[in-house]
């Protein structure tokens, strides 16, 4: 039951969405956006750490640069096009990250090009087609290779992220320090277009940032305590959400080929939830079917890299975010545990994770469990 934390979050995701299409269209500017996505984080992180006296210091810049780099960029890439798009459009553009991990994979995985991936791959970017080609206007155009490029750069992040695991940087840590460069990588926009905004506006931005903050706290419970597979699954809801949202606030009704877009995305991630979690337990000596405890594993979600079934003190990244995700997220595509990972520069767009030694059991306690 944990893990229906998740249908909380995909709707506080979804909501943030809107938030950020309704602060844009009131006339705030990215910037604002970006600027208010980020301040919960820190202060919530911050006030964390000085009451555990735990270190800010991280284990290693260099990967903390490339991972900020790839992520802030897929953040605004993202905001671009929920700002441009109908939010459904742009929430699903939004989880093809593990779509370009999967394709990664089938060119370079060696063992793991099969035809399960193939076909979920195949399926995924039918979807993201289907979803683009009813009603996109010549001017949405660029806000549709921007989402794309959010769900590229997302990719990047996800197989970053597991570099940081690899040195020994608690989650906690690297959500901080890629806040706070959320939050600095907003200043000179702010700076230049001061913060003159309306009343509507503001009200908007504070929905960004508290909404995107207690989905950040579900999904932290969702994948602490709950079923990772199930978990992950869930994920797909926030494309449903955002399309009522869309449907209520601007009567923007996809039609019958976007539907079927937005289902072609959804099964391919499915199938990509389905294949990790199999392969994985076989490698492990442990059949599918088997409901014996195993060790922790990685799947790639919608919102990065989740650990499959292990305890919320794990060590392991869960996204406190498109993504949102810059947007709350978007659906695992592949076998993180068992791939080769290159070492690229990168990080998921919200840089999220569930926090080692204890933060899980704070994110328990602020979302009211």
């Amino acid at each position: 039951m944990q893990s229906l934390w998740m249908l909380l979050a995909s709707i506080m995701f979804a909501g943030m969405g809107a938030c950020v299409k309704v602060a844009s269209d009131l006339g705030a500017s990215l910037a604002h956006v970006v600027l208010f996505r980020g301040i919960p984080s820190v202060v919530l992180l911050f006030i964390w750490t000085r009451l555990t006296h735990r270190s800010l210091i991280p284990t290693s810049w260099k990967l903390h640069l490339w991972r900020n780099v790839a992520g802030i960029i897929s953040m605004w890439l993202g905001f671009f096009a929920i700002s441009h798009l109908p939010l459904s459009t742009a929430i699903s553009l939004n989880y093809t990250a593990p779509l370009f991990i999967a394709g990664w994979m089938l060119g370079w995985g060696g063992t793991q090009r099969d035809p399960v991936r193939i076909t979920a791959v195949l399926f995924g970017f039918l979807g993201v087609l289907a979803v683009l080609r009813p009603n996109l206007e010549q001017q949405h155009l660029l806000a549709a290779f921007m989402g794309l490029g959010a769900g590229a750069m997302s990719a990047i992040a996800m197989m970053q992220i597991r570099q940081l695991g690899r040195v020994g940087e608690p989650e906690w840590r690297t959500v901080f320090i890629f806040s706070c460069c959320v939050c600095l990588s907003s200043v000179p926009g702010i700076a230049m277009e001061g913060v003159s905004v309306s009343v509507g506006a503001w009200l908007a931005l504070v929905g960004v940032g508290v909404l995107g903050l207690v989905g950040q706290l579900a999904m932290t419970r969702a994948f602490g305590l709950g079923s990772a597979l199930l978990t992950a699954a869930l994920q797909y809801t926030t494309i449903i959400f955002a399309a009522i949202l869309g449907f209520v606030f601007w009567g923007t009704i996809p039609d019958a080929i976007a539907w079927a877009g937005m289902a072609l995305i959804i099964a391919s991630g499915l199938l990509s939830i389905w294949r990790t979690y199999s392969e994985d337990r076989v490698l492990r000596g442990s059949p599918p079917s088997s409901s014996a405890r195993k060790p922790p594993e990685e799947v790639v979600t919608a919102s990065g890299l989740k650990p499959a079934g292990e305890p919320a003190s794990s060590g392991q990244d869960t996204p406190i975010s498109p993504q949102a995700s810059a947007t709350g997220g978007a659906p695992a595509a592949a076998s993180v545990s068992a791939m080769p990972m290159p070492e690229v520069p990168g990080d998921r767009q919200d840089g999220s994770a569930q926090g080692a030694g204890g933060l899980p059991a704070m994110a328990s306690a602020k979302s009211g469990a």
